[in-house]
Order: C-alpha cells, then structure tokens, then sequence
C-alpha cells in the first residue's frame, strides 16, 4: 500500500478530542496518508518516512467539510423568486411546488448532470462528504429515482418525500403514501429519512408517522424545524433522539435544553437566512448552554442556492456568534456527527484521509477572507480531486 508524507503544512487542523484546544491543531506539521486513511500525524521534523512526498508550500489543512444538508436533485432555479423576496415579498414554502414541476419534467440523465456539477463545485470549495436529499419528485416514481441519482454520488442519501403536500392530494392521502409505496419505492436508496415539520408543510403528529414509518423500514431520523417560527420540530427530534435537527431559527429555552440533553445535534444553515432575510439562528447560545452545532450548506435552488462551505464558515461567525475555530470545527466535526460518522470530518490515524489546503496560513482566513477562493486542492480518501 502506498504512502504519501505531506509537508510543508504551517497549521495542521485535526479536530483530535484527545488534543486540549478545539481544532487539535498541530503547526510546522506533517501528514502520511496510506492507502485511503491518515496514517501518522504530527510535527514536520518527527515525520517518517513515505513512499512519496509532496510539498504543501506553508498552506493550511483542514478536514474536509461535511455537509449534512442539501437538496441537490433537482431541475430549474428560482431566481425570481429570489429577486422579490430582495424586493420585500417574505419566504413561504410553497415555491418548492415550482421546482417539484421542473424535476418531474427532467430526465435522469439531466439531473444526474446537474448534481455531478454541484458536487463538483462542492469539491472545489472543500467538501468531501455530502448529504443530499430528495424532496423534489413528490410521486412514488420522482423520489425513487431522484434518490438512485443521489447515490451515484454520495451514501448519505435521504428520504424527503414529506417535504410538502403536493398539489392535488389532502395531507392525510399523502402521509399515508409516503409511508406506504412511496418509503418502498424509496427504502433501497436511502439511509436517511427526513420530514418538513413546520407550518405550510407538516405537523407534528404526521411528522412523528412519516419518522416511524422511516424507523421500521430501517432508516435513521432526522428533521426540519423551526426555521419559520417557533413550533414543535426541535423537541420531537430531541424525544425521538434523532441524529440532528436542522434550521433551529426559532428556539425558546425548553428547546434549548432538550437539543443539549438529548445530545442531538443541531444544524445550522446560515445560507438560507442571507437568502431570505430571516433572523439568523443564534448558534451562540446553543453552543454555551452546550448543544453540539453543525453547519451546512443547505444547497437548494428556492432558499439557499449556494455550494460553499466557505461561505458558510464566514456567514456563522459574522452572524452566529461563533468564532473562527467553532465554525470550523461546526462545518467538519459537527457535520460528521449530524451524519453519525466517526471516519470523517477529522485527521486523526485511521480516519478517512479527505481533507483541502487554504492559500494561508491559518483556518482564520475562512472567515477573515470571505469570498475568496482560497482553496488550493481537496483530497479525498488520499486522492486529488
């Protein structure tokens, strides 16, 4: 098995717990990647020797970003939309409707195109692991095969049918197709399994069917809520003991405490609220009452059409309160946990060797250089990509 020594690293993020500070950063520091995993990890005049080197020329390295959140099966885009709630209109969740037409329309081959190219812009940007959703088919045939395209792609797939009712049909008739032939049609493409759970879209008691419907069927839980105000989403993540809950925009204090003792993490999509104006999650309570917090992108053509971890990374720590070392740690470490992972979002030994240099010499260049692209290379499982 070959082994590359990489060098030439000024700041070495490893998001090691065994370490005392957050990032677990090493400076001046080393890494060899043997096969598809971190081998050794430490200071560049310890590091032993490869079967190949390769210079990083005082770049920093980071784990890869995990993005635990996106919708990238889809058709069309929603730029006007976007032009008029610039324009003052308020966000609802009826424009998924629009994009639900042009995904139907699409064949398989165009929306595998359209997803391999975000994918690509994601890889460019640092991301490594993805999640993506459905969510945009609506029918038994629409959310299977837009689940077989995200699969050419990533294993972190899921289940959205319960994403809003469609046109046509009442919410109890489609509750019980997303949990009957539709679940089905979808169960050999998915891991996950994911529910709307916010007004507009589905309450509470159809939430909780579609999950345990999702649970007997084998796939793991989790959830959207309160993105659009307050309302029961985030404590029946918390009670179910779902993975991770996602949006958190809305939170009281009874929410805060059960995400903290339920230990589910709570991801946070700064993307959406530059996209819609809403009010900004306050990651900075979540992370002092200690709620484990990630970011991501929220890719999605209607509320949150960016691929950029980066920019997300900027976005929480001017306006979530985080500091450069939480979001950082939120977009990798918090991301792998949303995911239920232990192989990615860190560079310890063993772990899955996906990881990209920034042209500086600190993580801090993340926030302090918004929109730039700074990112030089991305390697995953130790290969260039």
């Amino acid at each position: 098995m070959t082994s590359t020594l990489f060098t030439g690293i000024a700041e070495l993020v490893t998001n090691d717990p065994e370490r005392d500070d957050l990032l677990g950063i090493h400076s001046h520091a080393a890494l060899v990647v043997e096969g598809t995993k971190v081998a050794w990890v430490g200071p560049v005049a310890d590091a032993p020797a490869a079967d190949a080197a390769y210079d990083l020329g005082g770049r920093a390295v980071l784990p890869g970003f995990v993005d635990s959140h996106s919708h990238l099966v889809f058709a069309g885009d929603r730029a006007p939309e976007f032009s008029a709630r610039m324009a003052g209109e308020p966000y609802a969740a009826g424009g998924i409707r629009t994009t639900v037409a042009a995904t139907r329309a699409a064949t398989d081959e165009q929306l595998s195109a359209h997803v391999a190219r975000l994918v690509a812009e994601m890889h460019r940007q640092g991301t490594t692991t993805v999640e993506i959703k459905s969510g945009y088919g609506l029918s038994v045939r629409d959310e299977a095969r837009s689940l077989a395209v995200a699969r050419q792609f990533t294993d972190e797939t899921t289940f959205l049918g319960a994403h809003v009712v469609p046109d046509g049909t009442t919410p109890e008739e489609y509750v019980a197709l997303v949990t009957g032939p539709m679940l089905e049609a979808a169960r050999p493409f998915a891991r996950w399994i994911d529910v709307f759970c916010e007004r507009g879209a589905f309450d509470e008691d159809q939430a909780r069917t579609v999950l345990a419907a999702g649970a007997a069927a084998g796939l793991r839980g989790r959830l959207h809520a309160n993105q659009l105000g307050p309302g029961p989403g985030v404590r029946l993540a918390a009670e179910l003991g779902l993975a991770a809950v996602d949006h958190c925009t809305y939170l009281d204090d009874a929410d805060v405490d059960a995400l903290r003792d339920s230990g589910t993490v709570a991801t946070l999509l700064p993307g959406v609220e530059f996209s819609t104006r809403q009010p900004y999650p306050d990651a900075r309570r979540l992370l002092d009452a200690g709620v484990r917090v990630a970011l991501a992108s929220d890719c999605n053509p209607g509320s949150s059409y960016t691929s950029s971890m980066p920019f997300c990374v900027a976005l929480a720590v001017r306006e979530l309160g985080m500091t450069p070392a939480e979001a950082v740690h939120a977009a990798t470490a918090g991301g792998a946990a949303a995911l239920d992972r232990d192989d990615v979002g860190r560079l310890t030994v063993g772990s899955r060797a996906d990881f990209f240099a920034v042209d500086a010499p600190s993580h801090v260049h993340l926030a302090y250089r918004p929109g730039v692209p700074l990112v030089s290379g991305t390697w995953i499982g130790g290969r260039a990509v």
